[in-house]
């Protein structure tokens, strides 16, 4: 699982150039791919991640010696020097120069825990850069649903339309032969403008969702956009749904939320061993090298820094007696972060499972609609053309023939919703199962 991580982050940190979608038709695939190099949330992530490895290197460094270079001039004047009737110089300068080095040897283990524990958290920024490009694709992937779904709904809403107009135009024509009165007239005329209202809204709403894909792929407002429709919508809304048992299995070995979670553990671990070094003694290690200058002694600047060079080594030894209960109270609020650490593994768990079975529920129960819309479709499309032949004839009112075209649209409607309610909750049972998103 970490090394699939670790792959993941290094191809979102190595993104090339932009794809070029050259017709300006855009698959799934497409807009993630799109998404993932130009999304600002993806794009925080990847800084994120550098600057926890950052941080592991910091950690790293801190188990090695620390060597320093000083230096410090000064300079003074003495007003009244050489009154005595000896010459003197008035003016003085003096300069010190050091090299210090120092090394802690132990610390009760707190600074190689530290490094552990900073390489735990960098791993947790790489999963939670996976996280996002999950939640990326997941909304990507609902907003590309959604779009499919307008866009035939517009032109189911146009098919209607063209047939309020043509019912508009047989009532017109059977009105001037005094066959349809003028009310029923007006009936057809009404439900017509209806259609036409209907038709715009659904048009405006295909728009905004459009908008909404544009500003998570971070193009412009004015680019050319539009979705490449696949071929077999039907047959991929009534695809075999996987058991929720195999989803969630895949689901619990791979997805990043669960291993995030998982790994506060260990790091909740390695705190409460940091928190109790604090009881242990320290050792360090402390040497130094130095010389020093100074004018009016007669002897040369080199002979003086030969002279006075001089070094030192030492050893501290640090024992803790008593803190004042500091190092007791890190301890037991690392060890209360760590069970909260381990709750939070078990509700990512449960959430996951929760998710899971709902998505299973979605998909199959609209499955189940899907295939009672489809043959319901087919039973209103016969009954309005029967309907509306009668009504042609006299044979059947004005009411009736509105009811029947009333039921034919929800039918329709209702057959849109399920087939593309069923691809999107099916889509992310796949997904969590472990397969990319795509729609061929």
């Amino acid at each position: 699982m970490r090394k699939q991580v670790i792959m993941a982050v290094a191809m979102l940190l190595s993104a090339g150039p932009s794809l070029a979608v050259t017709d300006g038709r855009w698959t799934l695939k497409d807009c993630i791919d799109y998404a993932l190099e130009h999304n600002i949330t993806v794009k925080t992530g990847r800084l994120a991640v550098l600057s926890a490895e950052e941080d592991v290197k910091g950690a790293k460094a801190e188990l090695f010696p620390s060597l320093s270079f000083s230096t410090t001039h000064q300079g003074g004047y003495r007003p009244f020097a050489g009154d005595g009737g000896t010459y003197e110089d008035k003016g003085t300068y003096s300069g010190d120069y050091g090299l210090n080095a120092s090394w802690t040897v132990w610390d009760g283990n707190a600074n190689r825990n530290t490094l552990k524990r900073q390489r735990i958290l960098s791993e947790q920024e790489q999963l939670s850069l996976a996280e996002d490009v999950n939640s990326i694709q997941e909304q990507i992937l609902q907003l590309y649903v959604q779009i499919l779904y307008v866009a035939e709904a517009v032109k189911v809403d146009e098919e209607i339309l063209g047939i309020s107009r043509h019912n508009a135009s047989r009532g017109q024509e059977m009105y001037n032969i005094g066959s349809l009165s003028r009310a029923d007239l007006s009936q057809l005329e009404a439900q017509a403008a209806a259609d036409e209202y209907n038709l715009v809204n659904m048009q405006g709403q295909l728009e905004d969702y459009k908008q909404q894909m544009k500003y998570l792929l971070r193009l412009d407002h004015d680019a050319a956009f539009d979705l490449a429709v696949p071929s077999s919508t039907d047959e991929q809304a009534l695809a075999i749904a996987p058991s929720v048992d195999d989803v969630l299995a895949s689901a619990l070995a791979a997805r990043p939320e669960i291993r995030y979670a998982m790994l506060g553990v260990e790091g909740g671990s390695l705190a409460v061993d940091i928190a109790k070094a604090g009881w242990q003694p320290a050792v360090s290690l402390s040497g130094g090298i130095g010389t020093n200058t100074m004018t009016g002694t007669g002897t040369a600047w080199g002979s003086q820094m030969k002279g006075n060079l001089s070094g030192s080594i030492g050893v501290t030894l640090s024992v803790p007696i008593f803190d004042n209960r500091t190092t007791k109270t890190a301890v037991n609020k690392a060890e209360i972060a760590l069970q909260q650490q381990k709750d939070e593994v078990e509700d990512a768990k449960a959430r996951l499972a929760l998710t899971i079975q709902g998505y299973w529920i979605n998909a199959t129960t609209n499955q189940q609609r899907f295939r009672a819309a489809d043959a319901s479709v087919g039973s209103a499309q016969d009954s309005y053309e029967l309907l509306s032949e009668q009504f042609r004839l006299g044979l059947k009112n004005i009411v009736e023939l509105t009811t029947a075209k009333t039921t034919l649209l929800n039918a329709q409607q209702s057959r849109l919703e399920s087939k593309y309610t069923a691809i999107l909750y099916l889509k992310l049972l796949d997904f969590y199962k472990g397969k990319e998103l795509d729609m061929i």
